[in-house]
């Protein structure tokens, strides 16, 4: 669980920064790359939400 937490903040860390660079400056590329981190995160955060239920069991 401490992996699978660590993991989603390292990539909310990821997903602000690049998502601050297409907000503040346009870039294309970083929105693409906050795109796709978003995705995986709403993986992970169905992942936590699944094992924390088990856990809580």
């Amino acid at each position: 669980m401490k992996e699978l937490v660590s993991a989603i903040a390292t990539l909310c860390e990821s997903f602000n920064k690049d998502a601050n660079l297409q907000a503040e400056n346009g870039n294309k590329a970083a929105g693409a790359r906050a795109r796709k981190a978003s995705l995986e995160l709403e993986k992970l955060l169905k992942k936590f939400r699944k094992d924390s239920i088990e856990a809580a069991r």
